[in-house]
Order: C-alpha cells, then structure tokens, then sequence
C-alpha cells in the first residue's frame, strides 16, 4: 500500500477528488467458507463461549479450519515465523478470522493462498517470516519495552507517565493477539524469541495497590484501564474495580481499553456485561465522570454488523463514547484510501469515534510494519478535509520518554538518518529530579530501509556498536552536519 494511491488520476477522474467517499453497508462475511466452520450455526457464531473456545491458536488449528484452501508453503512460513520471529503467541478468534480474505471465494485446493498473503488483516494478526524483512528485521534501538511503560511503574501494572493521566495494566491477557503488539514484552505467553514479564503479585494486591496510589496522587485524573485486554477480566472483577475507582474524588475521566469490541464484539453483547456497563455508566454519570470505551480496529473489513452492535450496546448503557485507536502499518493501512475507509466505516456504520493511529513502536521484528514519520507527515496531510474536524484522527508517533506526538511537531528532523527529535513540556514519574528533562531533545527514528543509500550506509557501518556507543556516534555525526551547514 502506498500513499500515492491518494492521487490516482482513475479516482479522481470518477469523482474529481482524490477520494471518492461512498457510504458502505456493512456485511458480516460467510463464514461457512471456511471448511472448518462449514456447519456451524449462527446461534453459535453469536456465542462468546464458542467463539472463545474456537480461536486459532496454532498452525494446526489454522490448517484444521482452512483445509488445503491455503498452500502447504503458507503453513510453513506460518511455522518459521512462530520459531524464530513472533513476539506475540497465536490467539485469533473466530470473529477476526472471518474478516480475512471476505470477498474471495474458495475455489479448490490453495486457491485462498494468495489472497490470504495479501490480506491487510492476517498481515497483523497472523505475520508469517516472509513478511519480515531480513535486511533490518529489527531497528538497532529496538527495546521489549520501548516506551519504557514498566520504568513508570508507581505500583506493579500502573505507569505513570504524563502529569495528570495514569495507565492501568489489570491483566497481561487478552482474547486475541496483534503481531505488532507494543506490550509484548509482558501480554501473552513466552513464545521461543521472547520470555515474557510476569506480574508477581497477588491480582487482588496489585490492584489495591493501583488504587491506593490514585487516592494518594490528587494531580491524577484520568485512568486508563487496560492490559491486556479488560474484555479477558471477569466482570464482576472488573466491576468492582471501576466501582472503586469511581469514588476517588480526583477521577473525572476513564477509558476502558479493549480490542475485544471489534475482535470478540460478542462479549461486550452479554447481558451481564450490557447491565453492569449501565450500572458503571449510571454511577459516573451521577458523579460527573466521563467514562468511555478505546477499541483498536486497523482496516475497515475489520467492521462489521456484530461489531456495530456492540458498540451501540455500549452507548445505550451510557458510555460518553466509543473511539478508535488504531495503529499505522505497512501492509495494512499506510494508505490514505484504506485509513478513509476504515473511518467512515467506524463513524458511518458503526459509531465508533475516529481517535488516533499510532506510528509502531520500536519494538523488535517490526521494521516491515514501521513507516518514516515523513510518510505519516504525509499521510496525515492526505486524509485531512474529508472527515468533520471532530472525527479526524490525529497520526502520533508515541516518542519514547516523551509520549504521544502529534507527527508534525518534531523539533528537528535528520532525514538522511532517520532520525527525528522531539521535546516534551512535563516531566514523567521518573523525572522529577531531572533539571534537563524539559530542554533536552528525544529521538526516535525512522526504519533503516526507508532512507536515503548515504543513510542506509552510515546504520550498517554503526549498528554493530552497543548502546551507548552507538548514541555518541549519532551525536558526533549530528555535531557534524551541523558545524557544516554553519559553514556554508
């Protein structure tokens, strides 16, 4: 997918304008195209307990409910890439696995393959090695934790990273999982490239302890509860949770995190969950709290009638709102086409508040999902004037040790290197004694293969360098490029 798709003379000559905006209704896709799932009802398909129990969890499974539709080469690649590059264990439920490929029809033996490789959808959740790239598989500042969210701990699971706002971590489950997850290093099981983090204390004593904090922090406001996923805690549990987190007076705002609103939308349709929502909701309301639900939807096929459901489930308990945080990747939607459609899905069909999409992190095994903050700068320039101003997704890149960046409000940008610097005007929880934390600059940088042939050379000549080595002799080469254009 490219940017450039923006400005095809063919659309613009339907139209006149670069996108041709059509209202779509949406379809929940056949999922009795699938061998495995060919005589499965749809009370079934409505079930949260049979969608959970018939996630893909392996390449057996996927072969078991795929048949020969895929080619024997895909379920090898699938293989590699879980021994040697996944980050993320394989935990696909059935809804998600039906929003791949919904619009070829099988016909015989690997006649899915090639559109299964293509599909924006599987390119996320269900990554192969050949996606990955072998030339920069992973930055040279790849890190587990590349916000580093577990330094901002103030109690186990709660990081405390912007001055009025706290994220709270419940669980390290949820019930699917992205490839490019940003918090691999502790959501999911270890998978052969990763040991994951455990929380070591009790659940109980860990979310006491959050809430301890909360009580204690009067400058904090605003609480987002996530993991994981909320969708995987009981909700009696989770009910309670929020009932306390609602009577501490400094709370005015709480985002319930769940990607389970698009990928198992059944569970947020339980009537159990509808009226314990309703009973949160009733409680923030009267206490003028503003309580709403972030979900985490990348494409547009990702959108559909189940989906619409829960979110107006969702918003006739009460929420304030339904919004979407998505993720910028290549190969799924780093195209202003794709990034359109799937936001007048969400606000069309589905009443879901376009929010942001995050550039991907850093983390390691990503560098094929990753693209240059130029190309989100552009991106963002692309999709503008389209959307009312209020649903119009801001593109951020999340700057490590700074936090979310609008991508236009870098400092300075080395476009040779890829690097980009950025300043911030607070200090993290980890900062308070830090006199230089509000003047100096923060990196973050562009993947390898984006740059420029000079650019490409000086990270092979350097990449090899540890840490603290490698940053000197970024500086150096920023020193020098600067004493440079001084002298010109």
């Amino acid at each position: 997918m490219s940017i450039e798709t923006s400005i095809a003379s063919l659309v613009e000559g339907e139209t006149g304008q670069p996108y041709p905006y059509r209202q779509v209704e949406l379809v929940e896709p056949d999922w009795t195209r699938f061998p495995g799932w060919r005589l499965v009802t749809a009370a079934e398909w409505e079930s949260v307990q049979w969608q959970r129990a018939h996630c893909v969890k392996n390449v057996r499974q996927l072969r078991e409910l795929m048949g020969d539709l895929l080619d024997e080469r895909f379920y090898a690649d699938l293989e590699r890439d879980q021994a040697e590059r996944a980050t993320m264990s394989m935990l696909v439920p059935p809804q998600m696995m039906n929003t791949m490929v919904p619009h070829v029809v099988p016909s015989g033996p690997g006649s899915l393959t090639d559109a299964f490789y293509a599909d924006p959808v599987r390119h996320y959740m269900i990554p192969v090695f050949s996606d990955r790239r072998t030339d920069w598989s992973s930055h040279p500042h790849a890190t587990r934790d590349s916000l580093h969210e577990h330094d901002m701990w103030v109690a186990e699971g709660l990081t405390h990273r912007y001055p009025t706002k706290v994220l709270a971590e419940l669980l390290p489950t949820c019930p699917q999982y992205c490839g490019h997850c940003t918090r691999m290093d502790l959501v999911g099981n270890s998978t052969p490239t990763v040991d994951k983090l455990k929380f070591v204390a009790k659940p109980q004593d860990r979310l006491g302890a959050m809430l301890d904090y909360l009580r204690r922090t009067p400058s904090v406001r605003d609480v987002v509860v996530s993991g994981g996923d909320v969708a995987n805690m009981p909700w009696p549990r989770l009910e309670s949770f929020l009932t306390s987190l609602l009577e501490i007076e400094n709370i005015r705002d709480v985002r319930l995190a769940t990607k389970a609103l698009v990928g198992l939308p059944q569970h947020w349709l339980q009537d159990d969950v509808r009226a314990g929502m309703e009973r949160v909701a009733g409680t923030a309301r009267s206490r003028g709290v503003s309580i709403a639900i972030h979900t985490h939807a990348n494409h547009g096929n990702s959108i559909t009638p189940v989906v619409a459901r829960a979110s107006r489930a969702m918003l006739d308990a009460g929420v304030r709102d339904v919004r979407n945080q998505g993720v910028l990747l290549n190969g799924v939607n780093a195209d202003p086409h794709a990034l359109l459609d799937l936001c007048f899905r969400l606000l069309d069909g589905a009443q879901i508040m376009p929010y942001y999409f995050y550039m991907c992190d850093m983390i390691p095994f990503s560098e094929h999902w990753r693209v240059s903050v130029a190309d989100a700068q552009r991106l963002q320039h692309h999709i503008m004037g389209y959307l009312p101003g209020f649903a119009t997704p801001r593109i951020v890149c999340d700057v490590p040790f700074v936090g979310k960046r609008w991508v236009h409000q870098l400092t300075s940008y080395d476009t040779e290197r890829g690097i980009s610097y950025w300043t911030k005007n607070y200090r993290t929880s980890i900062e308070a004694t830090d006199a230089d934390a509000l003047t100096r600059t923060y990196e973050y940088y562009d993947p390898i293969h984006t740059l420029p042939v000079a650019g490409q050379e000086w990270w092979a000549a350097h990449a090899d360098l540890d840490g603290a080595a490698l940053k000197a002799a970024e500086v150096a080469e920023a020193s020098r490029r600067t004493a440079a254009l001084q002298a010109w």
